[in-house]
């Protein structure tokens, strides 16, 4: 079996996926925070399951505290797949003392089976997506809640945030993506892709193609485009959930509705006035959160928490152990300040 003619510019194009993903192999570095507990062994499981939301299936990966003091919901990015994120949740289970129910609610379409029969869906799609899990998943909850988004994921928690400010009690936005970054190239590349009709369906027919070879050699090239950074249970929900056609449309058509809204600037107004129960943690090298848009944030809204990954983590930290860990362990600690004051 052959591949399809304009195998070179998917493949470009899967090298620049790789890039937005952060990809890269995890190096040591100057240590800004208390280390991380990187082998939580035995640990509770999280579980999946699939969940009508307004009429929409809905993967969920989820760990339900016998007695949750709050509830905390992750926002994945871009895949919005929340599989990849399952050595975060259980990580985040076990450093909040298991006294937090947690749940990844993945994006609309981003998932193994094309349930809603190869619909797109854009970003604000995907933002009233959350905002209807929480009003009828949680809507007679007792429990705060508390946001975490990552990457894209972060602006549309925002977003969320605003929309049910009585119900939200925290936000944590992980190497975050507000605003476009006009000097990076990988964005202006993947924007380039996105936006054509033609080189997003030429993208996802290769993706579709690549998982329908044998599983052996899915995997062989997915762990040669991705990095040896990734964990074997990453490479495996990429090569299950991302390599099908429906999936990928769905990534590059959120992603061109995306850079379309974030050529605007972010809600500095809203910030502000919730700038106590926000959070922001960056990454040193991030082209999606840069740190001049750290800086940005601190002049606009100076009560914002700002923190700066410094270990040589990755955009794309849940795609591997030492970053879900690491950076479980901010969010917890972040927590647990916010609910002693």
């Amino acid at each position: 079996m052959q591949a399809p003619s304009g195998a070179p510019l998917i493949c470009a194009a899967l090298r620049l996926f790789r890039s937005a993903c952060g990809a890269r192999p995890s190096s040591s570095g100057t240590v800004s925070m208390e280390k991380a507990r990187l082998t939580p062994f035995p640990r509770e499981q999280a579980a999946a399951r699939i969940c009508m939301v307004s009429s929409f299936a809905t993967d969920l990966l989820e760990i339900k505290s016998k007695e949750p003091s709050l509830h905390v919901l992750v926002i994945p990015g871009n895949p919005g797949i929340a599989a990849f994120y399952k050595d975060f949740v259980e990580a985040l289970y076990e450093n909040l003392d298991g006294q937090a129910s947690i749940t990844a609610v993945g994006h609309i379409s981003h998932s193994q089976k094309d349930s809603e029969h190869g619909r797109l869906f854009s970003m604000h799609e995907q933002i009233d997506h959350k905002v209807d899990f929480i009003e009828q998943e949680l809507q007679h909850s007792e429990q705060s809640i508390v946001l975490v988004g990552h990457s894209i994921g972060a602006y549309i928690g925002l977003e969320v945030f605003k929309r049910l400010q009585n119900k939200i009690k925290m936000f944590v936005g992980l190497y975050p993506f507000l605003k476009l970054n006009k000097n990076s190239v990988t964005q202006s590349a993947i924007g380039y892709i996105a936006r054509s009709s033609l080189l997003s369906k030429g993208v996802s027919l290769f993706a579709s193609f690549i998982g329908s070879l044998q599983p052996s050699i899915i995997r062989g090239i997915v762990r040669r485009f991705l990095g040896p950074s990734w964990s074997v249970a990453a490479v495996d929900v990429a090569c299950c959930h991302l390599l099908k056609y429906h999936t990928m449309r769905n990534v590059l058509f959120m992603a061109m509705t995306e850079f379309q809204k974030l050529t605007e600037e972010p809600d500095w107004m809203f910030v502000r006035a919730k700038e106590d129960k926000i959070a922001f943690l960056f990454g040193v090298d991030d082209h999606w959160g840069p740190l001049s848009h750290l800086e940005e944030i601190s002049k606009r809204a100076p009560g914002v928490t700002l923190s700066v990954e410094t270990e040589g983590h990755t955009h794309g930290y849940c795609c591997n152990e030492p970053g879900s860990f690491w950076v479980a362990d901010y969010v917890a600690n972040f927590i647990k300040t916010q609910k002693r004051h």
